[in-house]
């Protein structure tokens, strides 16, 4: 049995403008994960995640590499209590 955890997951580089929030919320509802992903105003996109810890570790390896026209500088991670928060994955605008 795997282990229910959340992550909070902070991207930077080139990654508004590019397809990046598609590209997160495609990957992440293919892997049966919920949570949602948004631009922040500092170029940045934070995605708040919950599910299996295997299911999160593999969103983070595609999320390191991004969509094409993407770049990502800077992939920081903070793994948090699973809380059931979610009933679905979206797509947040600001």
């Amino acid at each position: 049995m795997s282990e229910l955890k959340r992550a909070k997951i902070l991207v930077d580089g080139v990654v508004q403008g590019v397809g990046f929030r598609y590209f997160v919320y495609r990957n992440a509802a293919a892997l049966g994960l919920k949570g949602y992903t948004k631009n922040l105003m500092n170029g940045q996109v934070l995605t708040e995640v919950e599910g299996e810890t295997g299911m999160i570790n593999e969103l983070i390896k595609k999320m390191k590499i991004g969509p094409p026209h993407s770049h990502v500088s800077m992939c920081n991670v903070e793994w948090l209590p699973f809380e059931d928060e979610f009933k679905k994955f979206e797509i947040r605008h600001f």
